[in-house]
């Protein structure tokens, strides 16, 4: 009987309308499947989420009216183990995106070969408009909608954009008056205080860190000598410049979402981490010349490095860029039409499933140590995210070669065959 293919199967799922995020990541799923030759069975299972979760969040606000948020929280895939993925919090938030996130988390666990499953979050708000009280309001609702689906051993919740350590200290403390005990574990990215592990806040720019240098070695790169572009001077935009910097390579441009700077020479990390401190952008940062990320992707760098949305790269830039290796530390920054065109250029693209898992690596970490009640020093960790990440850029690395396909598609044959033979070897409850 011959292998049907998988538009059949995703046909209930793959949204209509372009531009969806989810579709994008069926696109780089079909591609490896066929390569792997799929059991048609545990295709089906593997493009479709367990669980979408859409909660309705009364807040009453400081001005005494009720407002009503939507939120999210979608279960991809549990079949390595409870689900893990962020909560974001963005006007732009939809169904969509937190299933494709999700989808990418049940990937990226599984790449870094970690006993998560893939889940993620978001609520649809600006919280940049919500005062300190109305986020906290917000969130304990929005926990107290999901309290049944989340947990240490059934979902793991993190923060993500807009959200942060305090955010995870309140979904701890609300998971914790429900259950009527302390549960450090059901979430990571908490203050050091509440269980928290040291090195999280890095965890995500360190591993971008450690893939561009084996990247840079891959490809004959002296990275102590490179050109690096960012977007984004976010957590992990920032981290992967400081980290970057100190190994010699010169960061030449930054962008955030208001605006950025340019310097051939080379921009002093320090100085602008301190300026983005007190300021909140790195905008009109005094150490180089306005820059804007169209501008920032046409630069003629050794490594650029997106570190913020998804969808920054399309076909519609794709053309312009020229830059030798693209390091993709945000998710899902790179459509997958404009993946194509850059690779048919010779660019050297290390995927996001792959770049960013640092963070969910070290939540791991943060997980076991909860669990187990005992804390690593921060070089523990950095030395144990080290050791996971170099595994897991070679085994992507040396299934490109044996394949003879991409750095991203060799990620998805990596994080399927994993997910796929634990479902097989499973088998089907019913």
């Amino acid at each position: 009987m011959p292998r049907r293919g998988p538009a059949e199967y995703n046909a209930t799922i793959r949204m209509p309308e372009h531009g969806s995020i989810f579709g994008a990541m069926l696109q780089e799923f079909d591609e490896a499947a066929r390569l792997l030759k799929l059991d048609p069975s545990i295709w089906r299972i593997l493009t479709h989420p367990k669980r979408q979760i859409i909660v309705s969040c009364p807040v009453q606000m400081d001005s005494g009216e009720i407002e009503v948020f939507t939120g999210y929280r979608v279960q991809y895939n549990i079949t390595l183990g409870p689900a893990k993925g962020g909560i974001r919090y963005h006007p732009d938030v939809s169904l969509d995106e937190v299933t494709a996130l999700a989808a990418w988390m049940t990937w990226k666990c599984a790449v870094a070969h970690i006993p998560f499953g893939g889940g993620k979050g978001g609520i649809v708000c600006d919280p940049t408009r919500l005062s300190r009280r109305e986020l906290e309001a917000l969130t304990r609702r929005y926990v107290a909608e999901i309290i049944d689906a989340i947990g240490p051993e059934k979902d793991v919740p993190a923060p993500d954009v807009n959200t942060n350590d305090q955010v995870m200290a309140w979904v701890m403390d609300t998971y914790s008056m429900h259950v009527g005990h302390t549960s450090t574990a059901v979430v990571t990215g908490k203050p050091i205080e509440l269980g928290g592990s040291l090195g999280r806040r890095e965890a995500t720019g360190r591993g971008v860190m450690i893939v561009t240098r084996e990247a840079a070695k891959h490809r004959g790169l002296d990275l102590a000598a490179a050109t690096i572009a960012i977007q984004g001077f976010g957590n992990v935009g920032s981290v992967s410049a400081d980290l970057l910097a100190r190994t010699g390579a010169r960061i030449v441009a930054v962008t955030d979402s208001i605006g950025g700077v340019q310097n051939p020479k080379g921009l002093d990390v320090p100085k602008m981490l301190e300026y983005a401190a007190e300021h909140k952008t790195i905008d009109k940062f005094p150490g180089g010349e306005p820059i804007t990320n169209e501008q920032l992707f046409a630069l003629d760098t050794d490594v650029l490095i997106p570190a913020a949305l998804e969808n920054q790269i399309t076909v519609d830039n794709a053309a312009s860029i020229r830059t030798k290796i693209l390091i993709e530390a945000a998710n899902g920054p790179t459509t997958p039409e404009a993946h194509q065109m850059l690779h048919e250029r010779g660019v050297f693209v290390v995927p996001d499933i792959l770049a960013n898992s640092g963070g969910v690596t070290v939540s791991y970490f943060e997980w076991v140590q909860d669990r187990y009640g005992y804390f690593w020093e921060e070089s523990d960790v950095n030395a144990r995210l080290e050791k996971k990440m170099h595994e897991a850029f070679h085994a992507v690395l040396q299934t490109a070669m044996k394949y003879g396909v991409d750095m991203r598609t060799a990620a998805y044959i990596v994080a399927i065959s994993r997910v796929g033979t634990v479902t097989r070897m499973r088998g089907m409850y019913a």
